[in-house]
């Protein structure tokens, strides 16, 4: 039987059952599936028609449309039967959250039903319940009484289900026994899917969302385990929730997809994006394409000597300022600069001043340049360190740093005595490799890879390093040749995915047709997304839906304008209250829909103000982050 280890070393996808959903097979050897959700209220037919053919006309393959109560529910008929006249087929599908007789509806209707057990059957007011074994069983029982009615349902009609749960909308039950973690979403999909399996229904998808890509990857990866183990094989719709918009949002999602994807998990995604829905559908189809014709590469199996299901910083020793507590540090390239001045540093942090003759540094500053064989006649800001190659190595000036290829590295060699950096692929660390660097002193490992499934090839060199406790700090250096969107969303998969699980002390990407800046951007986005090292805040926004109470899209773009330079903060902006208070769990403060025109504002998870008029809402944000002492005024740089 195969093991969770097994989908570690070359690329091969997990296969699952395959359930059809209105005549689109997901799982099994069916293509991976992209899919979206709508906007508009459910009640307007007409705007929900419109978008619904925009989403499919962009490659959507599944439709869904919430339904809060009876009505949208019912309305769902027209609206089908009304894509149907216009040449569309596409299977829809009913999102439910606290309305069981609305899902019961649906399940008559639609192709597929999608439940959140933390909302359906359960309730969340931050209330710490102790349980002995009778009374939390009595709560399954009960639990299973509630949801038995839509399992025989969908049945019946031949209606699938997805099982979605969500990590800002764990029940009060849930957190109660199990806490805020990977664990309790996990087995309160568990509770449903045995109710399912007792009544020997198992057309089912399952998903495990987080607006946390680390929380997201770690789920799956323990709902994957706990399936192997008992012999289960769902299909997995993907998606990190609430992942923002804009380029923060298409890295965020690529971090948590990705690194999935890459070890042959999930069957559907869905790419949630602050943006009209059909924007999502050209970034979830590049994430999926990457592994339309993936062959399967057989890489050196090692043993896992981390753990895959929560974080721990390998570790690593501290050379000058990489590694051991040391933030990941960020390379920037400048090899094929013709000439490199100070305003060439403006790009990647570094805004000179002709008139003070100074540099600001801003939080996204890089670390390094890299500059090949040039060289640099000016003085550079006391933060920068300078990598030059070998041969063209300044030995006499501050802050000029010598890179080695692995060859280079193991002659008799002139060293820097504070920092050298060494490439290497990871064929170049063999065990005698890893014995001859652990003999050297200040010295950075440059690691990168030749083969397609860089994520895996990379990971299992760590895997490798920590066997033979090498403890040096290792940079990963990825170099692509991409046109921008592809180049975003592959680094943020292959980086993204090792900083997830603790793996690297730094980052060097480049790309053939990307400047320097847009590399530095994208290398700090990141580690923003991963959360390893923070520049700049956090946006937890929800993608919108038909149950949304205010225009998102401009609410987002207007508290960004207001709070962008509120370094570390996190804000969780939601349209509705279906995942916003669980969501404020994670975020610093909380801007929530409660009402037609009406706000509500969190600190973490406590409800601070409640039914604030929208047009103040924003400014009252503003004065609660005031209140708690997070607020800094916006710096003017020269």
């Amino acid at each position: 039987m195969i093991q969770f280890e097994d989908l570690l070393f070359g690329y091969e996808r997990l296969e699952t059952r395959e359930v059809s959903i209105g005549g689109v097979v997901f799982g099994g050897k069916a293509p991976l599936r992209v899919q979206s959700m709508t906007t508009a209220d459910t009640m307007n037919t007409e705007a929900t028609v419109e978008e619904s053919i925009r989403m499919i006309e962009a490659g959507c393959e599944l439709v869904r449309i919430t339904a809060p109560s009876k009505n949208e529910a019912e309305n769902l008929a027209v609206i089908q039967e009304e894509l149907r006249k216009r040449g569309y087929t596409t299977p829809i599908v009913a999102d439910i959250h606290f309305t069981p007789n609305a899902a019961e509806i649906a399940s008559r209707i639609v192709a597929k039903v999608r439940v959140n057990p933390g909302n359906y059957a359960d309730k969340k007011k931050f209330e710490e319940i102790v349980y002995t074994n009778e009374t939390y069983q009595a709560e399954l029982k009960r639990i299973e009484e509630r949801f038995l009615p839509l399992v025989r349902l969908c049945k019946e009609n031949g209606t699938a289900m997805r099982i979605g749960t969500n990590h800002g909308s764990l029940s009060d039950r849930i957190l109660s026994r199990y806490g805020d973690t990977p664990e309790g979403m996990v087995e309160s999909a568990m509770e449903f899917i045995r109710i399912c399996e007792k009544e020997n229904f198992f057309n089912l998808v399952v998903s495990m969302k987080a607006s946390n890509p680390q929380v997201m990857v770690y789920a799956y990866r323990l709902l994957v385990k706990e399936f192997l183990k008992h012999g289960r094989s769902y299909p997995l719709h993907l998606g990190v929730t609430e992942a923002g918009d804009g380029e923060d949002g298409r890295i965020k999602s690529a971090v948590g997809i990705g690194a999935l994807l890459e070890d042959g998990i999930g069957d559907t995604v869905r790419v949630s994006l602050t943006e009209a829905p059909e924007a999502e559908m050209p970034v979830a189809r590049s994430l999926v394409n990457r592994y339309s014709n993936r062959k399967k590469e057989e890489l050196e199996r090692v043993e896992v000597p981390i753990s895959l299901f929560e974080f721990n910083k390998r570790n690593s020793v501290e050379v000058g300022i990489i590694g051991g507590k040391n933030v990941p540090r960020v390379i920037a390239d400048y090899s094929n600069k013709e000439s490199i001045t100070p305003a060439s540093l403006f790009a990647v942090g570094y805004r000179y001043s002709v008139e003070l003759d100074k540099f600001n540094i801003t939080d996204s500053a890089c670390d390094f340049i890299y500059i090949g064989d040039n060289s640099i006649d000016f003085e550079i800001p006391g933060t920068l360190g300078v990598i030059q190659e070998y041969d063209s190595w300044e030995k006499n000036k501050d802050r000029h740093f010598p890179l080695f290829d692995w060859k280079r590295f193991q002659e008799p060699n002139v060293r820097s005595d504070k920092l050298n950096f060494v490439r290497c692929t990871t064929s170049d660390l063999n065990a005698a490799a890893i014995e001859n660097l652990k003999q050297q002193s200040h010295v950075v490992v440059l690691l990168s890879t030749e083969k397609e499934s860089a994520l895996q090839d990379l990971r299992a060199t760590f895997f490798r390093l920590i066997h033979a406790n090498y403890v040096g700090p290792v940079i990963v250096e990825r170099a692509y040749a991409l046109e921008e969107e592809l180049y975003m969303l592959y680094a943020s998969t292959d980086i993204g995915g090792l900083f997830l699980d603790g793996l690297g002390d730094g980052v060097f990407i480049s790309n053939a047709s990307a400047a320097a800046g847009k590399s530095n951007e994208l290398a700090f986005g990141i580690l923003q997304a991963t959360r390893s090292r923070i520049s700049k805040t956090e946006y937890i926004s929800c993608p919108s839906c038909g149950r949304t109470l205010f225009d998102l899209q401009e609410t987002t773009a207007k508290i960004r304008s207001r709070t962008s330079h509120l370094k570390g903060i996190k804000i969780g902006i939601m349209g509705c209250i279906v995942n916003g208070p669980g969501e404020m769990a994670d975020a610093d403060y909380g801007y929530v829909g409660t009402g037609v025109g009406k706000i509500t504002l969190y600190k973490e998870k406590n409800v601070v103000k409640k039914n604030v008029n929208e047009e103040e809402a924003v400014d009252e944000l503003i004065a609660l982050i005031q209140e708690h002492g997070d607020w800094v005024e916006p710096q003017q740089v020269d």
